[in-house]
């Protein structure tokens, strides 16, 4: 199972930007309603959330794809994006539904970004897909 978890990254990074893509025609065009928009966020807020998901997303694909040797950095500083902006939506616009559970939220998406950071940088599997030796 250990060896396969970078394609199970692969699929979730997949799934991320299916996601980011529904949220942005959905953003565009607000009559496709998947009600994946939230009220809260102001537009250019919005417009963030959507693009740094899709980035995600991307990054890691196109890299894995193309064994681009720097995609665990790049990746690393897309989940510190993300968390800021986690950050910003969730205590200056109630993200995750308001009340205190938010930050519980935001604690265990920060908990995600920090244990994928560590597999990243150490994982030997990783090493060899990225031609990284050290």
């Amino acid at each position: 199972m250990v060896r396969n978890f970078p394609y199970v990254l692969v699929a979730l990074s997949v799934l991320l930007l299916v996601w980011g893509i529904l949220g942005f025609v959905e953003y565009v065009a607000p009559s496709a309603a998947f009600g994946l928009q939230n009220a809260n966020f102001p537009p250019g807020v919005q417009f963030l959330h959507w693009l740094l998901i899709v980035l995600t997303g991307a990054v890691f694909v196109a890299g894995f794809l193309l064994r681009w040797r720097h995609t665990p950095f790049a990746m690393i500083v897309m989940y510190a994006t993300l968390a800021t902006l986690c950050f910003v939506e969730t205590v200056d616009f109630n993200a995750f539904g308001g009340g205190p559970g938010r930050f519980l939220i935001m604690a265990a998406e920060y908990v995600a970004y920090i244990a994928l950071s560590v597999y990243l940088l150490r994982s030997q599997h990783i090493r060899e897909r990225f031609g990284r030796t050290s």
